[in-house]
């Protein structure tokens, strides 16, 4: 492509995007929303503040309660579960089905009833 054709190009766009900027200076949308952005820092320096303070307050959770609630792929914790073998009177917490306990005692007694032995369920 010829520099000349290029520069053409660049052109073209230069005015496609002013054209996009005066209208979303038009809208009045954005005019609330920057004179809201406006009224809020200078609240901020007036009380002398930052973003992540503003943030703090506003949040009603605190991030370590956040933090504690999913796994660090982000993914909601899985419950535990406690299952008690009414024959041998074994104990099994699983977060899980792969529990190779858990798994022993579904291949010899059935899926089923093992869930049957289902004693508690915990966060």
């Amino acid at each position: 492509m010829s520099i000349l054709n290029t520069y053409m190009q660049k052109e073209q766009q230069l005015k496609q995007l002013q054209e996009e900027l005066d209208r979303l200076k038009n809208d009045d949308r954005l005019k609330t929303e920057l004179d809201f952005k406006n009224h809020l820092e200078e609240l901020m320096h007036e009380y002398n503040k930052s973003a992540a303070d503003v943030i703090k307050l506003l949040d009603p959770k605190p991030a370590s309660t956040k933090a504690t609630s999913t796994t660090p792929t982000g993914r909601a914790r899985r419950k535990l579960k406690i299952y008690e073998n009414p024959h041998t009177g074994e104990v099994v917490k699983t977060r899980g089905g792969n529990q190779k306990t858990l798994k022993a005692w579904k291949d010899e007694h059935g899926a089923e009833t093992v869930e049957g032995w289902l004693v508690k369920t915990e966060d």
